[in-house]
């Protein structure tokens, strides 16, 4: 996998999930896993950092009356009902740990769903940059990621899921969609193999 050639998608690295008292914090078991999670994706992004990887995240924001939600179920009826990622909340922010990187990172509007590729810029950007191979890591495994990850798979890219920078709600659940989901349109692996594939190109 040629970096020049590749980009992470970060998806919802957001106070809400990742801060202490993030409203949505709670909907992953345990809770060490968010940091876990946290943790394994700053280290993927210090290494990649001075690699041609391009570095994407799109975060959820929604206007405080929820008008992109007219019928929310699930956990996006949790969002609208507990104020998650509501535009000018400190919950709907980027995640200050994403600071050290500037601007290396690039961040992309508009998602207001699990698809990070609808009412964005995604695929225009991805395009223009002449990308291959599609990354995806965040919250959560069996929504966002699964979405994202499809969508990157219709358009024509190879897809791949960094299986220990994503979480589902459970350890039981994030396995199994690891294990038995992303291998049908794509393929799970960890934030050191990728690497090492990357470097392995490059040398």
């Amino acid at each position: 996998m040629d970096a020049a050639t590749t980009a992470v998608i970060l998806v919802g690295y957001q106070n809400d999930y990742f801060a202490k008292d993030g409203i949505l914090r709670g909907v992953v078991e345990p809770q060490s896993r968010v940091d876990e999670v946290l943790q394994n994706t700053l280290n993927f992004i210090r290494t990649a950092a001075p690699t041609p990887l391009t570095i994407i995240s799109t975060p959820i924001v929604l206007a405080p009356d929820y008008r992109a939600m007219a019928s929310p179920v699930g956990i996006l009826n949790t969002m609208k009902e507990t104020g998650a990622f509501a535009e000018g909340t400190k919950g709907a922010d980027n995640i200050p740990e994403f600071d050290e990187f500037g601007d290396r990172i690039m961040y992309v509007s508009g998602k207001v769903g699990f698809n990070a590729f609808s009412n964005t810029r995604l695929e225009d950007v991805l395009r223009d940059r002449g990308i291959k191979d599609v990354l995806v890591c965040g919250m959560v495994t069996s929504l966002c990621i699964d979405s994202t990850g499809r969508a990157a798979y219709e358009r024509g890219y190879n897809v791949t899921v960094i299986s220990d920078c994503s979480s589902a709600r459970t350890d039981t659940e994030h396995a199994f969609f690891c294990e038995s989901v992303f291998p049908l349109y794509g393929r799970a692996a960890t934030s050191h193999e990728l690497l090492a594939e990357m470097a392995a190109v490059a040398a």
